[in-house]
């Protein structure tokens, strides 16, 4: 009985040893890419380690934030002054998102430079320019979490501009605000999706770099 039960795993094993691990050695190590490569092509590594440390340091930071009308800029406050290094990865979480916009950009400079728009890439810059959209809102919600006076105003500007919206303007507004003006509802939703769209944003990061080893999307 216990042979025929090392028999089993051992066959099975092997199974996806050999399936499995290979495929994904094939998929994401050796696989075929183009003859051209310089080091422009480094800037999409730089952004996915970029969005690796924010998602590292923004937990870190999560762990003592209150998303709280009062307590918010109090717990900024703590943070920086009382917590050990806190003042480092509140920095590296605030000045890594500028570093990473400018990675970014440098890698939709290098896409539009030699057209990674352009068929069968079509699918490739899609889910790209995607990603770069929720890259927008997920900073713009960080940026109001400190809630000083910047923080505020920028939340009451922003949001009013779905106003321009025809018929459904207002309600979008009322949805975000969570009532009639920024209060501390607005504050636990987007302290609430600053939280969350950094791990879409790693999910989709994960099909458009498996997009980017498709043959069909890069060796034409």
């Amino acid at each position: 009985m216990i042979r025929c039960l090392v028999m089993f795993f051992y066959k099975y094993f092997n199974f996806f040893k050999v399936v499995l691990f290979t495929r994904l050695y094939n998929f994401w190590i050796n696989y075929l890419s183009s003859a051209n490569f310089s080091y422009w092509w480094n800037f999409g590594s730089m952004a996915l380690v970029c969005l690796i440390l924010q998602i590292i340091t923004g937990i870190f930071l999560a762990m003592h934030y209150k998303s709280d009308f009062i307590l918010a800029f109090q717990t900024i406050e703590y943070i920086s002054r009382n917590i050990q290094n806190g003042w480092l990865i509140r920095y590296m979480h605030a000045n890594g998102a500028s570093v990473f916009f400018v990675v970014v950009y440098l890698h939709i400079l290098r896409s539009l430079m030699f057209g990674s728009y352009s068929y069968p890439r079509q699918l490739l810059w899609i889910t790209g320019i995607v990603i770069f959209i929720l890259m927008i809102a997920t900073a713009f919600f960080g940026y109001v979490l400190p809630w000083g006076q910047m923080s505020f105003w920028a939340a009451t500007v922003i949001t009013s501009l779905f106003t321009a919206i025809p018929f459904i303007g207002n309600e979008i507004v009322l949805w975000l605000w969570g009532g009639y003006s920024v209060n501390d509802a607005t504050l636990n939703r987007f302290f609430s999706l600053h939280f969350f769209l950094p791990f879409v944003l790693l999910a989709l990061s994960i099909i458009h770099i498996m997009l980017l080893h498709d043959l069909d999307q890069t060796i034409h």
